[in-house]
């Protein structure tokens, strides 16, 4: 009874609009807009979890890495050889690129012969199926006339699911597209392709890449399309491909710039996670696929099965007497009667209905009117659906590109492939209306590709090719700022041979070893107030330390120093700094107070005593007349007597230097050297007395008794009693301003610097010295980056070889650029950032160049500075005739601080080439100023004594 009233309903529903009857069978494959939505969330979610190492392996979606790092740039020429393997048929290509009278800029010129592949192939020996690719190859070569004793180049299309060690290996993860060869799965399908070769003989052949048609559909697009970044398949099979961020793709190492990731997307739902969007079709038609269970997504939009599912459909309302009045041919049951071209030709403008007419007749059915508007909106359904779920993972590939680079915005080219997109009529416009719709912040361009598969790969091995080449050159240029163990340890003797050599009361070292006069570090039993100056660059520090219980608090004030003061007369710079100071004392309410002060000035001076200091020469851009040979504290001193207004007791003068050891001492009596690595670079450390012979050994206390020695092991090893180490300290040793900027000014750096070292020397206002400071500090290493680009640039390496006016501009790339550039958490998209900010427009490529130039430029400054110290730190322990030394430098300056690996190499070259000495780093804070004033106070602590 229940079935006579099934009929009888059916039967009612034929006298309605036939597509109507069809839109409510088929209600489960007519998606909306929010399902596209969450069906796009969800295929996001599958692809993060195929690009974490920790979910990968449960990744239904397995986001494989190609190790394709770039797309074309226009500049790409040469002649490859090609061959596509990933259907019935197999392809053999000459590719030229630019190659030939009469190709124009751009143009891409192929031959190419279709090779059958015998359907026993497909399912035999893996081993046999690339003999036959061999075989056809040669004979490729053979018939164009091609030399065989020439090597070529030759890129491979292999259209099946690989996993990518690099770009010329592949382990073949399982075979679609009903090909079984045995033996190659898990294997490496280029080393099989090699070993073809081989037993085939006579061709002399370098496999450069292998690549699958949806990374070489992209790269063809590319060439002519350099937004184009998105590859796409809609034919047999179907995939997607796009460059993805490396800091994403945890399978393969490095952060720097981007890789093609082949996302294998026909697998989406695998694991479930379509289900609820999966029909009783989709089940029908994967029960009867040869891998039931797998690639659920192809099986919903691709060639291969949309005439399936449309026979399915047709099928099913046939026997529950929806069409064609019940009845069922044997053809209708056959499966595959109905294809995927049979689906396209139903929608064909003004003969689509005609053409299903003809279709259904052939199956020996006989179709009323009704009968063909149904089964033609059936098919417009399936092929509906399937661009919607298309548009949706397409959705979710471009929203991850723009979360990717932070935009609000993408514009963007997605170069496609495929026979249903280039065959069937409606599906383009469908597809690109569906993605607009869904991402309409997005301008995307759809590009079809021209003889993508092959054509690609071609392009993939001249795109590899360039940039190997572009790689070699610019490592041949960084290679020029490689220092090894060896040249690190040349570079430590001679500026031990200079430290040495300093320390001579004749001395002709370039490197000066200042006497401080300071023989005592700060013990914690500092007490006061005291005033503390600082001029070291283009900012003049005045400020008030208070010292108690071993804390003190700080009072400052900043005051800028003109240009006209810095290069006017010395009467005028220091009259400006007695102003400023007068500023402060108001300002602090002590102008009438007469207080202790220490002078931190920041260039060379040779020292007499502590309270006075003969300005050698000026550095910095500093050039005040009337200075140079004169005593600074004097000058400095007579400048206060002309204002009339305050007066102060300069007990002590000091460079940066000296104030950062004495500020980190405070904290750890182990620091006995200081050292800055910031805008310029200096070391000072505390020397044996008796070593200093350019002294008068008369004027200082020179006692030593025989406890000093224990007394400096202990200090050493457990910690001696602070009071004897004390004593011991006042007796037997003085600071020693070490100035070591000025190594290699006679020479003995030449063989480590290079031409844009000496570039930068010559543009400078001191040409010929400072060398050693010209390679280490922060004042200096913008220029030489610069430098190096400019020169990258003007090779092509570099910003497609446009030389702006902007990067021809010295000085305009500072130091601090180094420091941002280089930051593990500044990703390329922001050092684009930074380089537009500098005029200068930049690709990923030309991003990881630069960030490669700042890197080679910064090691080799920490690696020098870093060579001076284990010098430095050796000989203390030398004269100490210790067999392990443990020390404390105290550093300051924004290279050391700023820098995000300055710090690290420092330590390691140290390490390295000091090895019986533990040095342990304490970053100084106010080391010019607390540093000062702690001199001030242990300067009276000293006359006290």
């Amino acid at each position: 009874m229940f079935a006579v009233h099934l009929i009888s309903f059916f039967f009612s529903k034929l006298q309605e609009d036939p597509t109507k009857k069809v839109d409510r069978f088929l209600h489960g494959m007519r998606l909306h807009d929010d399902q596209l939505g969450d069906i796009s969330a969800r295929f996001q979610a599958e692809m993060k979890k195929g690009l974490s190492a920790k979910s990968n392996a449960a990744a239904a979606v397995k986001m494989l890495p190609t190790h394709v790092c770039s797309t074309p740039d226009g500049s790409e020429k040469g002649q490859f050889l090609a061959l596509d393997l990933g259907g019935s048929k197999f392809k053999v290509l000459q590719v030229k690129v630019r190659e030939g009278v009469g190709i124009k800029k751009g143009e891409v010129a192929m031959e190419e012969k279709i090779y059958p592949i015998p359907k026993e192939l497909h399912a035999g020996r893996a081993a046999e199926l690339f003999d036959h690719v061999s075989e056809s190859l040669k004979d490729f070569l053979h018939e164009k006339k091609i030399s065989l004793e020439k090597k070529h180049p030759l890129a491979f299309t292999f259209s099946f699911p690989c996993e990518q060690a690099s770009l010329d290996q592949g382990m073949l993860l399982s075979w679609s597209k009903n090909y079984r060869a045995r033996g190659l799965q898990g294997k490496d399908v280029v080393q099989a392709l090699r070993e073809a070769i081989d037993r085939t003989k006579g061709m002399d052949v370098e496999i450069l890449a292998m690549v699958n048609d949806t990374v070489a559909t992209m790269m063809t697009c590319g060439f002519d399309d350099q937004c184009c970044e998105v590859g796409l398949i809609i034919g047999t099979g179907s995939n997607a491909c796009y460059m993805e961020e490396l800091r994403h793709i945890d399978l393969v190492e490095g952060d720097e710039g981007r890789m093609c990731v082949n996302t294998e997307w026909g697998a989406f739902g695998d694991d479930g996670a379509l289900n609820d969007f999966v029909t009783e079709f989709d089940r029908d038609v994967d029960a009867a696929s040869i891998n039931p269970g797998k690639q659920i997504f192809e099986k919903m939009i691709s060639g291969m099965y949309l005439g399936e599912l449309v026979r399915l459909v047709v099928l099913k309302m046939a026997k529950l007497g929806l069409l064609f009045d019940g009845r069922v041919s044997d053809a209708l049951r056959t499966k595959g009667k109905i294809t995927t071209g049979d689906v396209a030709a139903m929608e064909e403008y003004k003969t689509g209905l005609n053409n299903t007419k003809n279709i259904l007749i052939q199956l020996d059915l006989t179709p009323s009117l009704d009968d063909c508007i149904a089964v033609q909106h059936i098919g417009t359904i399936v092929s509906f659906r399937s661009s919607n779920l298309v548009a949706a993972g397409l959705a979710a590939i471009l929203t991850q590109i723009k979360q990717n680079r932070n935009l609000e915005g993408l514009r963007i080219t997605v170069g496609v492939d495929g026979t249903v997109y280039k065959t069937h009529p409606q599906y383009p416009k469908r597809l690109h209306k569906v993605v607009r719709r869904l991402l309409p912040e997005c301008q995307v361009r759809f590009v079809l590709s021209d003889s993508g598969s092959s054509k690609g790969a071609a392009l993939v091995a001249a795109v590899a090719q360039r940039l190997a080449s572009l790689r070699r050159k610019v490592e041949e240029t960084l290679a020029l700022f490689k220092i090894n163990q060896d040249q690190l340890q040349l570079v430590k003797g001679r500026m031990r041979e200079r430290l040495e050599e300093g320390l001579k009361s004749k001395s002709t070292s370039t490197i000066k070893m200042l006497p401080s006069f300071v023989y005592l570090t700060p013990d914690g039993t500092e007490r006061g107030k005291y005033l503390a100056l600082d001029l070291g660059g283009t900012n003049f520090r005045a400020m008030l330390v208070r010292f108690k219980k071993q804390r003190y608090r700080l009072y400052h004030k900043i005051y800028t120093i003109p240009l006209e003061f810095m290069q006017g007369t010395g009467e005028e710079l220091f009259d400006h700094l007695a102003q400023c100071i007068c500023d402060f004392l108001d300002y602090m309410g002590l102008k009438k107070a007469r207080l202790p002060a220490g002078f931190t000035f920041s260039f060379p001076c040779e020292q007499a005593a502590i309270d006075t200091g003969t300005l050698v020469t000026w550095t910095k851009g500093f050039k005040a007349t009337d200075c140079e040979g004169h005593d600074v504290v004097n000058m400095l001193q007579e400048a206060i007597k002309r204002r009339n207004e305050f007066d102060l007791d300069i007990v002590a003068l000091i460079n940066d230097a000296v104030g950062t050891m004495m500020s980190c001492a405070y904290e750890d009596p182990q620091c006995e050297i200081g050292m800055i690595a910031g805008t310029g670079t200096n070391l000072c450390y505390m020397e044996e007395l008796k070593n200093i012979e350019k002294i008068d050994q008369r004027n200082v206390p020179t006692k030593r008794d025989e406890e000093t020695h224990e007394a400096e092991e202990d200090k050493q090893n457990a910690g001696a009693n602070k009071k004897k180490t004390e004593v011991n300290s006042v007796v037997s040793k003085m600071c020693i301003n070490t100035e070591w900027g000025g190594l290699g000014d006679d020479g003995c750096l030449d063989d480590i610097i290079t031409s844009f070292d000496v570039e930068v020397d010559k543009n400078s206002i001191n040409q010929g010295k400072q060398r050693f400071e010209k390679l280490t500090s922060g004042m200096y290493l913008g220029e030489i980056v610069r430098r190096v680009l400019l020169d990258l640039t003007r090779r092509g390496l570099l910003f497609k070889g446009h030389v702006t006016e902007t990067l021809k501009t010295p000085g305009i790339f500072e130091t601090k650029y180094l420091s941002q550039i280089e930051s593990d958490r500044l990703a390329l998209l922001q050092v684009r950032s930074i380089l537009q900010q500098l005029g200068l427009l930049s690709t990923c490529h030309d991003s990881i160049i630069v960030k490669a130039v700042c890197g080679a430029v910064s090691r080799r400054a920490a690696q020098l500075c870093g060579a001076g110290l284990a010098a430095v730190v050796d000989k203390i322990r030398e004269n100490r005739k210790l067999d392990h030394l443990s020390i404390t430098v105290g550093i300051d300056g924004a290279l050391y601080k700023l820098h995000p690996r300055f710090s690290q190499v420092l330590k390691e070259t140290v390490r390295d080439l000091a090895p019986q000495c533990d040095v342990t780093f304490l970053p100084s804070e106010e080391g010019s100023g607390k540093g000062a004033a702690l001199i001030a106070a242990v300067a009276r602590r000293k006359q006290e004594m």
